[in-house]
């Protein structure tokens, strides 16, 4: 009977390819791998054509999804060589860690990743390196282990440098319960018979699963009654487990992941290249990368880039090159270095699962319904244009805005080609695999992603209390074509629109349920029912618009006059009738009486752009704003109100110009310095086109005209008066004529 130990670094090619190299040798009867012992029915999917990797084991508890852990696993992850090995040969495989039972039953675990959880400082690198005299114990490791190409095990000498790095280490009491149930289990294999057994775990843990050694590192081995006493009466969860893809970017160290490498797109390519070799075809790859993005890679550079890579490889002692002495290399000769590290050092690679492995069923769901949808799933960000008249456009939307009604945020909805058309929507979508944590989250809401955001949609209609945010439910159900959420949403949103006092936010909700209703349309939902709840919504609004304009302070009437400008609006999207009957009447009232200037301004204002009257009108009502007995301050918001946005009222109307002239040159001193701060905010907001337009009418440019302006002008006088215009308009001081 004998026990091998392998000792590995998760994630190393070279590591695996030693495993193989063992396994090929030594033919086990049974494999153990450091993976928690619940996993072990699901490890029967490596191997299968369907499971690509990179994937990881999830696990998961039942009643608290959110408490998870990651076993990620690559295709250069010795773990994921050792098991696919095993079940293509019909050697039995044990998972020999500590059941994820246990580890997510501790209340600080919340999506951990497991194979680096608990693990100390790996200080192999610095204890070998320091033997070799090597200052930089990575590059020693990778030339020592995981670039060596012919795959020849070094296990013995890593236990050896073990277990010298382990004497007077004290380990963890979550260490402690993690190698009691490793050895447990080699025991356990004993005890069944098995004449060969490989052991394949972090390279830490090889001296404390050594049975047979006399003395280990820790003086000496844990016997069965002391590793029996470590393990009882540990708390236990109900957990599950469920296979997720990964990405090779998931993989990295930066991303946060324990047990993560530099560079994974580096190792696979290792892994399925190794020597020489793989130097000459990461250069044809990198060169076939840089002439897709559009330069220049030649046969010649690709020779002398392969050459130079082996020149600084001896330059800098090292037996062969490695990623430093290849990206050196590649910059001197190709260049384009940012995209040959992110898409063959880090990579995009993303994983594959296949329907029938143990998943959570609204993961597969959504995992068909992607298919169905022709939307890739990539680790890199992706822009999808959709095109809502086409049926696959309207399954794209539909998956897209039901991910987001559910909180899993794949696609994110942006500006694009033609996006502020009705037929078109872009996004821009980057699957992670904290997305499937998510989605295990939201798994209890339903079994198909139709079903679960609908369910979410109405629970939180039912937790909201303010217009605006039951406004965006409704919107999302609609967008979503979710009928059986539309009505409790829009029931919802009839109650609380009707006790709600406030019309300001009535006023708020109003361009987005005109958004909403508009897109419906688009999409066929019927949504005859928001009609109805709109409305009762611009009734309320028009009767209460009187009093919520009245005793408005400067800030508040700034946020009104855009409220205002906001309801004609999504009145003219939505075709209502009371954008020509019942809102003129009411913006008559507001641009008279003791409102605020700004209101009365901007009422007035929209009563000339939507025609309801003539110029004339506009003309007498702003002269009145501008008489004599108006006080000057009140007379600038009135401007501020009307000319806010824009100018192009008085490009075209030099009457409303000259209004405006005639009032600005009878202001006393006093007055003119406090209101000069305001009228040049409202100039200044102008267009550079208008502000431009309106200078060179000012100017006349030599055209005498016959309104508004006479030819007997002071120079001197009109010279300061330009001056003054030119500031009020943010324009540069000049004394030249505006072209």
């Amino acid at each position: 009977m004998t026990v091998h130990l392998l000792g590995i670094r998760h994630h190393g090619p070279g590591s695996a390819r030693s495993v193989l190299t063992m396994l090929e040798e030594v033919r086990p009867d049974v494999v153990l791998v450091e993976l928690p012992a619940d996993v072990e029915p699901v490890l029967r999917w490596i191997g299968e054509a369907g499971l690509r990797p990179p994937v990881a084991l999830l696990g998961y508890v039942v009643a608290e999804p959110a408490r998870a852990a990651f076993a990620p696993l690559a295709s250069f992850s010795p773990e994921w060589q050792a098991i696919a090995w095993a079940n293509a040969n019909d050697v039995a495989v044990r998972a020999i860690d500590l059941p994820l039972a246990v580890t997510l039953a501790r209340p600080s675990e919340v999506a951990v990743d497991l194979v680096s959880e608990h693990a100390p400082p790996d200080p192999i690198g610095d204890l070998a390196a320091a033997a070799a005299g090597d200052p930089d114990p990575e590059r020693w490791w990778e030339d020592v282990i995981e670039h060596r190409g012919d795959g020849a095990p070094a296990f013995d000498a890593v236990a050896e440098a073990m277990t010298v790095a382990r004497r007077g280490f004290v380990p963890t009491p979550a260490e402690m319960q993690r190698e009691a149930h490793m050895r447990r289990a080699v025991r356990a294999a004993r005890r069944a018979g098995h004449e060969r057994i490989v052991v394949i775990c972090g390279a830490w843990h090889v001296p404390v699963l050594d049975l047979d050694a006399v003395v280990s590192a820790a003086d000496s081995i844990p016997n069965v009654s002391v590793d029996a006493a470590t393990l009882r009466g540990l708390p236990k969860t109900k957990v599950a487990v469920a296979w997720v893809p990964w990405t090779h970017e998931r993989l990295t160290a930066r991303s946060g992941y324990g047990a993560g490498v530099d560079s994974p797109g580096w190792y696979h390519h290792v892994f399925d290249h190794p020597g020489e070799e793989g130097v000459v075809r990461f250069f044809v790859d990198a060169a076939r990368l840089v002439r897709d993005r559009g330069g220049a890679a030649s046969p010649d550079e690709l020779i002398a880039g392969t050459r130079l890579a082996t020149t600084l490889a001896a330059m800098r002692g090292r037996p062969r090159a490695g990623l430093a002495e290849v990206l050196d290399a590649a910059g001197a000769v190709t260049g384009g270095l940012d995209v040959v590290h992110r898409d063959l050092v880090i990579g995009h690679a993303i994983g594959e699962v296949p329907d029938a492995a143990p998943q959570v069923p609204l993961a597969r769901d959504v995992a068909r319904l992607q298919k169905s949808a022709r939307i890739p799933v990539t680790s890199d960000v992706r822009t999808v244009e959709v095109d809502l008249r086409t049926p696959i456009g309207r399954r794209k939307s539909h998956l897209l805005h039901r991910l987001v009604a559910l909180g899993i945020g794949w696609g994110v909805a942006v500006e694009g080609r033609g996006s502020s058309g009705t037929f078109r929507e872009t996004w821009e979508v980057r699957w992670d695999p904290g997305l499937s944590v998510r989605l295990i989250e939201r798994a209890g809401y339903g079994t198909t992603l139709e079903s679960a955001a609908t369910a979410r949609l109405i629970e939180r209609a039912t937790m909201s209390t303010g217009i605006a945010e039951l406004v965006g439910v409704v919107e999302q159900a609609l967008f979503s074509e979710l009928p059986d959420a539309v009505e409790p949403c829009v029931d919802r949103l009839a109650r609380v629109a009707a006790t709600d006092p406030d019309v300001g936010q009535l006023l708020d909700a109003m361009p987005a349920l005109a958004s909403a209703l508009r897109y419906g349309d688009v999409r066929g939902t019927d949504a005859a029912s928001l009609r109805h709840v709109v409305d009762g919504i611009v009734v309320r609004i028009l009767a209460g618009l009187r009093a919520a304009t009245r005793s408005l302070d400067d800030d508040a009437a700034a946020v009104m006059t855009e409220r205002l400008s906001a309801f004609q609006g999504a009145l003219a999207v939505l075709d209502h009738p009371a954008r020509r009957a019942s809102l003129p009447a009411v913006l008559v009232e507001l641009t008279t009486g003791a409102g605020h200037g700004l209101v009365q301004g901007r009422a007035t204002r929209l009563l000339h752009d939507s025609g309801n009257w003539p110029v004339a009108s506009v003309q007498r009502r702003l002269s009145q704003a501008l008489s004599g007995g108006t006080p000057p301050a009140r007379g600038a918001a009135f401007v501020e109100g009307f000319l806010a946005g824009s100018g192009s009222v008085l490009v075209h109307d030099a009457e409303l110009l000259a209004v405006l002239d005639g009032w600005v040159s009878s202001l006393p001193v006093d007055a003119f310095d406090a209101v000069i701060v305001l009228l040049r905010r409202t100039f200044g907001a102008f267009e550079a086109a208008e502000r431009r337009q309106l200078m060179a009418v000012l100017v006349g440019l030599g055209v005498e005209r016959t309104t508004g302006f006479g030819v007997d002008v002071d120079p001197a006088r009109s010279a300061r008066a330009l001056a003054t215009v030119r500031r009020m308009l943010g324009l540069p001081d000049a004394a030249e004529p505006v072209p």
